[in-house]
């Protein structure tokens, strides 16, 4: 009898979410710099700024500690990762950073459970990445006269990526000409992105699912400063 109440026991601590409290131990929310002032939050995180792969989780606070809600590996920029705002537009690097999630949208319909603000991609859906244009790193229907196609993602055409995605807040309220547009969450592919973060087509779809406007979700992306990782600390996740 004592045998299995301590079996039990074991097993009953083994699945409680483990406390946020500041240590080596901690969540990693817990040891960051800033989490966006919500209760929601995904980091995405690197072994080193050459690295093309690495994790992404997502995390509740609940209670007064973060909780971890889902993992899944990501595929980040087939150059790397660099600090967001020395970024350079074209480099297929993914931005460290804190940011929002603006919105929502997807080739698909949005998943079911999705509470986030989703816009269906359409024939006419494109994201202008022209530098010269007033649309710069925004949605557009219909290509402005000042949007080139060649400067330009037709959302549609991007198929199975883009069947569901999370815009990115990068360079998105005051867009800094050059330093890039388009940065997404994103379906993984067959390889590295061009500076997106992409995470495996579930994957994607239970983020959806969980996230919560009211909860202000935000996304951080950083390395992890471990062995073989950044040294400099400059793209670290845990400052942002």
């Amino acid at each position: 009898m004592r045998l299995g109440l301590v079996l039990a026991s074991v097993l009953a601590s083994l699945l409680l979410p483990a406390p946020a409290a500041h240590g080596d131990g901690a969540p990693l929310p817990a040891r960051m710099a800033d989490t966006g002032g919500g209760t929601q939050l995904i980091t995405a995180e690197a072994p080193s700024t050459g690295s093309t792969t690495g994790t992404v989780t997502w995390w509740d606070r609940r209670g007064g500690r973060w909780v971890r809600a889902g993992a899944a590996p990501a595929r980040f920029g087939a150059n790397g990762l660099v600090e967001g705002d020395r970024r350079r537009q074209g480099t297929s690097t993914t931005p460290t950073g804190l940011y929002p999630l603006p919105y929502a949208f997807g080739i698909d319909a949005a998943p079911p459970g999705a509470g986030v603000r989703y816009r269906r991609v359409t024939r006419d859906s494109w994201w202008c990445q022209d530098n010269r244009s007033r649309a710069y790193n925004r949605w557009v229907e219909g290509l402005p006269p000042d949007c080139r196609a060649a400067e330009a993602e037709h959302l549609v055409t991007y198929g199975r990526r883009y069947a569901h995605a999370l815009v990115i807040g990068f360079n998105y309220d005051r867009p800094v000409r050059g330093r890039g547009a388009g940065i997404f969450l994103h379906v993984e592919g067959r390889g590295p992105t061009a500076g997106c973060v992409a995470v495996p087509a579930e994957a994607m779809r239970r983020i959806l699912a969980w996230a919560e406007p009211a909860r202000r979700p935000h996304i951080a992306i950083g390395t992890s400063g471990r062995p073989g990782g950044d040294t400099d600390g400059r793209t670290a996740i845990v400052r942002y």
